[in-house]
């Protein structure tokens, strides 16, 4: 059981609540939005990051509590501590919210200083206005169809979609007051809409200012047209709202569906699923308001947050730069890699050493590459691949494709039930099918969200295998955003592993061994226990003990709980940890011995690595798995160890820089309210530009030693 205060003294291992620390999370991604030392643009889709972050909360976590509550008369203990969380929940999000609120105020101020202009239309001049009736006749009404609520049988909670952003329209008259439902159509039209310059307003020195417009209030402002003529009415107003719903479902057990089947149904009921959290303008009234709810059928379980004037910030993500470049991040071009470009081929690479890429510092481009020429080389004859996360358009599975059109074996391991991918995955799993390559759905019980990839060539008559292993998806849009590593190999042992993984995918009741790889679920938690207790050994018998942890999030209970027992036997550890933390460090006699940092900054933090001291023979692995219960023992997740010396030390000091981070880094305490490290007297170490210049340094260093002498 989690408890509800990290504070309290009657359990000997307290444990952070969860849901609270993904709260102080989320709250790290509010401190970006807030940081002056950020670009304006930069602050604003932060605060993009952080809405699409919450919005996220509210259908997993905040949805499972609910779930938990529900239990109540089944689980009474359980039942009282969920809701005294959901209390608490519901309390950090309106103070969040109020933060929130604040930074945008200030960024619109800040983006004023740099001739940018967020505006309403309460501020239109009647030139603009009527540029804004044209637009909204001619390039948006075609994309709206109102819903009158009063002409339904249907129960607008089933009606409306997750996460999308509505206004509810009321029309007053002589008769009894009609009320309608507007989807705002961000689909097919920018949510940003920028008014033509020789409209808006001058500055002092005679330039423009560039205005924008949210879509939300173009409609807002010619609302009346889209009821004229069909209603009569002295009066209308709209205002906005959200629904936000249980992001699980339930699949059918029968036997006459094909997994495809069912898990379309699964999405098209994700629709019809429990709403979470209902988020409207706090300036709707409050006859509109309870019209709203009755509609919605919501009850007293469910939030209901009254918020700003707008809805879904998440779009603020693509907010446009219409300044100088300065307003945004500069550009970090990713680097090349000595080790692939010094060789003709990937695969003389590869057979040259092992290679670490580490993204988005280096380019996606040499995976994309490496399977690109696998695709056409006529020494290939298998390429086996899992697929969790693929962009919309991937080059991965273009060059895949090509592979069976030239007569190669491709066998794609599709995990459907990656969460608000399954639409994606299912169209190319359907896709890659009809053209003949072998895909499997892996096992029901388990998700496949493993990053491997294994290719087979016949060299010298004999098959000879190359292998990936990595952190992050095989996703060319995300590597260009997210931290990931990626280790390509030929090593015999580690590759052999690599093929009884897919082997294990496809036939999980053979028996299987792995002496290299750690591989969930089966063989993840002997495993880590083992590294662990090893560590404690070592420092129970006076010899130094250490473990420094990378990782997304920590919160399996029994690995939590050994980690405090190796603090309490001598053992230092050291963790860099994103997202929630349910170890609660700095106690006395529980965990005076961790430390634990959040880095938070251009780029998502989501490799996983691990290292143990070993008694001065340092072990190494990256992996695709966090310390979750999920991802222990209800995934099928690998890491593998780092064998080359001069790649092991690669990592380690990329480790190092993040740990010396006094820009980014955050201090993770007992109460987790997210102080940021102190700079005190030394220089400024912002760790994600300095791995950059790490590996550019790294770069240039070999192609100078590459250049001939004369």
């Amino acid at each position: 059981m989690e408890s509800s205060s990290p504070q309290t003294a009657a359990i000997e291992y307290p444990l952070f609540p969860r849901e609270l620390s993904w709260l102080a999370f989320n709250g790290r991604v509010l401190q970006e939005a807030a940081d002056t030392r950020n670009p304006p643009i930069e602050r604003l889709r932060f605060l993009g990051i952080y809405s699409n972050n919450l919005d996220e909360f509210f259908r997993v976590r905040v949805a499972d509590v609910k779930r938990r509550i529900l239990l109540k008369k089944y689980q009474t203990y359980e039942h009282e501590d969920a809701e005294l969380l959901l209390i608490e929940i519901q309390n950090q999000v309106l103070q969040l919210g109020k933060q929130f609120n604040k930074i945008y105020l200030d960024i619109q101020l800040e983006l004023r200083k740099h001739n940018i202009e967020l505006i309403d239309d309460s501020k239109l001049t009647e030139l603009q206005s009527a540029w804004v009736r044209a637009f909204f006749n001619n390039e948006v009404k075609k994309h709206i169809s109102p819903i009158i609520l009063s002409s339904t049988d249907a129960s607008l909670g089933k009606i409306l979609e997750d996460n999308t952003t509505y206004l509810m329209v009321e029309m007053t008259g002589s008769h009894k007051p009609e009320y309608a439902i507007v989807q705002v159509p961000t689909d097919e039209v920018s949510r940003f809409i920028e008014l033509p310059l020789h409209l808006n307003t001058r500055k002092k020195n005679g330039h423009y200012r560039r205005q924008i417009l949210l879509l939300d209030d173009i409609i807002n402002h010619c609302v009346a047209d889209l009821f004229q003529g069909f209603f009569e009415f002295d009066s209308i107003c709209a205002f906005s709202l959200k629904l936000t719903r249980d992001a699980e479902y339930n699949i059918s057990d029968t036997l006459d569906q094909s997994l495809i089947d069912k898990m379309s149904k699964g999405i098209r009921q994700r629709l019809k699923s429990e709403p979470t959290r209902l988020v409207y303008d706090a300036a709707m009234p409050e006859q509109m308001l309870k019209v709203l709810t009755k509609q919605l059928g919501t009850g007293s379980m469910d939030a209901l947050i009254a918020g700003s004037r707008y809805r879904n910030f998440k779009d603020f993500i693509g907010f446009p730069n219409l300044g100088h470049q300065s307003m945004e991040f500069p550009p970090l071009p990713p680097l090349p890699s000595p080790d692939f470009e010094q060789h003709p081929t990937t695969f003389d690479a590869i057979r040259n050493s092992d290679i670490l890429l580490y993204y988005p510092y280096h380019s996606f481009g040499y995976f994309t590459e490496w399977v690109r020429q696998a695709s056409f080389d006529p020494k290939v004859t298998h390429i086996r691949i899992t697929m969790y996360r693929v962009a919309k358009q991937s080059r991965v599975i273009h060059a895949l494709l090509d592979a069976v059109r030239n007569g190669k074996k491709v066998t794609v391991v599709v995990e459907l039930k990656a969460r608000f991918d399954e639409e994606n995955n299912i169209n190319w799993a359907r896709k890659m099918t009809d053209a003949g390559i072998e895909v499997i759905f892996g096992q029901t019980t388990l998700k496949i969200h493993s990053k491997i990839c294994l290719i087979t060539r016949l060299e010298k008559g004999k098959p000879v295998r190359y292998g990936h292993i990595g952190s992050g998806n095989f996703n060319e849009k995300t590597a260009r955003i997210y931290t990931d590593m990626s280790l390509f190999t030929c090593h015999p042992d580690i590759t052999a592993e690599i093929e009884q993984v897919f082997e294990f995918i496809q036939y999980s009741y053979r028996p299987f061994t792995f002496n290299h790889l750690i591989v969930s679920p089966t063989w993840s938690r002997p495993k880590l226990q083992q590294l662990i207790q090893r560590e404690i050994n070592f420092a129970t018998s006076g010899r130094k003990a250490e473990i420094f942890l990378k990782v997304n999030n920590l919160v399996d209970e029994d690995i939590v709980q050994l980690l405090y027992k190796a603090s309490q036997a001598g053992v230092k550890i050291r963790m860099i940890i994103r997202g929630m933390c349910s170890l609660v460090p700095g106690i006395p006699g529980k965990s005076q011995n961790i430390k634990v940092l959040s880095i938070l900054d251009r780029f998502l933090e989501h490799a996983r690595v691990y290292v143990f001291h070993n008694g001065g023979d340092t072990d190494l692995y990256i992996s695709s798995a966090d310390w979750m219960t999920r991802n222990i023992d209800q995934r099928v997740e690998v890491g593998v160890p780092i064998l080359d010396a001069k790649i092991k030390q690669t990592v380690l000091t990329t480790l190092d820089i993040q740990w010396r981070d006094n820009v980014k880094a955050r201090i993770i305490d007992a109460k987790q309210s997210n102080p940021y490290v102190k700079r005190g007297n030394k220089r400024n170490i912002r760790s994600q530009q300095s791995i950059y210049e790490f590996f550019a340094s790294q770069s240039q260093l070999t192609q100078q030693q590459a250049e001939p002498e004369f």
